[in-house]
C-alpha cells in the first residue's frame, strides 16, 4: 500500500496535480527517504531534524504530548492503537503531509484538523468516525482521503472546497444512491469509492 500510495501521488505531480508546497517542505519522495523514528525518546535527541514519526502498534489510547517539540514533522503514522479522541493542539503540527490515525476508536476530530493545510494524505480507516467537522474543507492540498469502515452519516458541504482531493475512500459506509450521488456532486474532480447502495437510510 506504501508503495502504491508513492507512486499515485509521483504520478498525480507528474501530471501537474500537487499541492503548492511551502518552501520548507520536502517532496513526497525526498519524505519517504527520510529516516523514521518509532520511539520519542530517540526522536527528542535532536527534534530539529525528524521528519518522520511511525508510532503505530504501540497500545496508545492518547496523542503524546512531545509530539509538539518536532517542528519539521511532516510525516506521522498513529495506526491500529487505541487512541479515542485527537487534541485540539494537532493544529500546531502544521507541516504535516502525512497523517495516518487508521484502525483506532475514533468518533470525531477537532475543528483544529482544518489547520494542517499541507496535508496530501489523511487516513482515517476503520475507526467509528461518524461526523466530519466543516473544517475538513480548508486542506486545499489535500489528494487522499480514506475513510473505509467507519460510521459516518453525512459529508459536510465545505468538502467541495478539496479542490485536490484526487481518492475519497469511502467503502464500508452505508449510503443510499442519493446520498452517493450527492457526495460525488461535491467532488466533481475525485474518484469516490462506496460500497453498494443501500436503501436503510430515510
Amino acid at each position: 500500500m506504501k508503495r502504491f500510495l508513492l507512486f499515485f501521488i509521483s504520478f498525480l505531480f507528474l501530471l501537474g496535480v500537487h499541492p503548492v508546497k511551502a518552501q520548507d517542505l520536502l517532496d513526497s519522495l525526498s519524505l519517504s527517504q527520510q529516516k523514521v523514528f518509532h520511539d520519542l525518546p530517540s526522536a527528542l535527541s535532536n527534534p530539529d531534524s525528524v521528519f518522520a514519526i511511525d508510532l503505530s502498534r504501540k497500545r496508545l489510547s492518547v496523542l503524546p504530548k512531545d509530539l509538539e517539540n518536532f517542528p519539521n514533522l511532516q510525516s506521522l503514522k498513529l495506526s491500529r492503537n487505541g487512541i479515542k479522541e485527537i487534541p485540539s493542539w494537532i493544529g500546531n503540527l502544521k507541516k504535516l503531509q502525512v497523517l495516518e490515525l487508521g484502525y483506532n476508536d475514533l468518533k470525531d476530530l477537532p475543528p483544529e484538523i482544518g489547520k494542517l493545510e499541507n496535508l496530501y494524505f489523511l487516513g482515517l480507516n476503520r475507526n467509528v468516525i461518524e461526523t466530519l467537522p466543516h473544517e475538513i474543507g480548508n486542506l486545499k492540498n489535500l489528494l487522499v482521503l480514506e475513510m473505509w469502515d467507519n460510521e459516518l452519516e453525512s459529508v459536510p458541504e465545505e468538502i467541495r472546497n478539496l479542490h485536490n482531493l484526487r481518492i475519497f475512500e469511502l467503502r464500508g459506509i452505508l449510503f443510499s444512491g442519493e446520498e452517493q450521488q450527492q457526495i460525488e456532486n461535491l467532488l466533481p474532480d475525485a474518484d469516490v469509492y462506496f460500497s453498494p447502495s443501500c436503501n436503510c437510510k430515510d
